[in-house]
């Protein structure tokens, strides 16, 4: 199993597609009008293929969506051995089938979110693998799921059950201010990474995503990048807006015993504002991530830039920590929060 693409409705596919385009360096691909209600846009970077509909007309399932959601991710697609067989058992254990065609078939996920699921013989070619030589993202190292209090264990089960994830990490995140609870999801074959986050107090930057969400839904998707130094750099060039991370992080970093980075390594990552965890047992194996503002313009959905170096896996504390906290100041910024 891996991630073929991701579809997001928006309220202007053409103007999320040069959002995309001349922001973040994705390629247009392809333009399409499904039937007279709905217009596509297809973009790349890379492994990453995303695709963007918005409507042209109150038929379109789009304009259903976004009268009871804001803009962000609908549909997720895996590439997948055999279509048929993960059909069969998802519906032996209660999913609900949406569409059903050759080697296509589209289940009712979590919330609103669905879920395709693509034979990958049958478009792994263009959807399942980069282009040779190709300058862009890597690959979606994640995809983040928020639902409300009370619904990890249910969610988690669902896709153990459906889609034969298995739970890895757990976290329990709290501050002095709000609090979160996550369970990270893996696909069988490691290839597909899902943290799935609840709220664990009433003022937390999950709940006031289920609020403005109006239900569950995708938070961020992570992409990949082989020097997210140099690539923040650049799309900071091209207007793109990230969380600021305050100095005294990298005072503290530089604290930690073990800091497998050398002084200059450390400004460039200060510069860009970029966090950095590692474990104790295995200093090379880095991870460094940064996240965007929200690119919608609710304080929803957003994307993460991240490098793992020396194959550094699974999630760090330390910057998951430090996510919750960014968010925390910008909650507080807006006014949902109260210091």
């Amino acid at each position: 199993m891996k991630i073929d693409r991701v579809h997001f409705y928006v309220e202007d596919a053409q103007v999320s597609r040069d959002w995309f385009v001349n922001r973040l360096g994705f390629q247009s691909v392809a333009s399409s009008v499904d039937l007279p209600h709905t217009r596509t846009e297809l973009v790349k970077s890379g492994a990453v293929y995303f695709a963007l509909s918005s409507p042209s007309s109150s038929a379109s399932p789009v304009a259903k969506f976004l009268s009871q959601h804001p803009p962000g991710v609908a549909d997720i697609s895996f590439c997948v051995d055999d279509v048929e067989a993960i059909t069969d058992r998802a519906i032996a254990r209660g999913a609900k089938v949406l569409h059903q065609s050759t080697d296509i078939v589209k289940i009712a996920a979590w919330g609103a979110l669905t879920h395709t699921l693509v034979e990958d013989s049958s478009r792994g070619a263009m959807h399942c693998t980069p282009t040779e030589g190709e300058i862009g993202f890597s690959g979606i190292d994640h995809v983040v799921l928020n639902v409300a209090q009370g619904d990890l264990e249910m969610a988690v089960a669902w896709y153990e059950n459906m889609l034969d994830f298995q739970a890895q990490q757990t976290f329990k995140i709290q501050t002095d201010r709000s609090a979160l609870h996550s369970q990270v999801m893996v696909s069988r074959n490691k290839q597909v990474q899902l943290p799935i986050n609840q709220p664990a107090s009433s003022n937390s930057q999950i709940q006031e995503f289920l609020d403005v969400n109006k239900g569950a839904g995708i938070q961020h998707i992570a992409l990949e990048t082989p020097s997210i130094v140099q690539a923040i750099a650049h799309f900071r060039a091209f207007g793109v807006d990230f969380l600021p991370v305050p100095p005294s992080y990298y005072t503290q970093l530089l604290e930690r015993p073990g800091l497998p980075l050398s002084a200059r390594e450390i400004a460039e990552i200060a510069e860009q504002q970029i966090l950095v965890d590692w474990q104790e047992t295995l200093p090379q194996a880095l991870l460094l991530q940064t996240f965007t503002q929200p690119i919608f313009g609710e304080p929803t959905f957003f994307l993460e830039i991240i490098e793992r170096r020396s194959q550094a896996r699974g999630f760090g504390e330390g910057n998951f920590r430090a996510l919750f906290e960014a968010i925390e100041r910008e909650q507080l910024k807006r006014g949902s929060m109260v210091d």
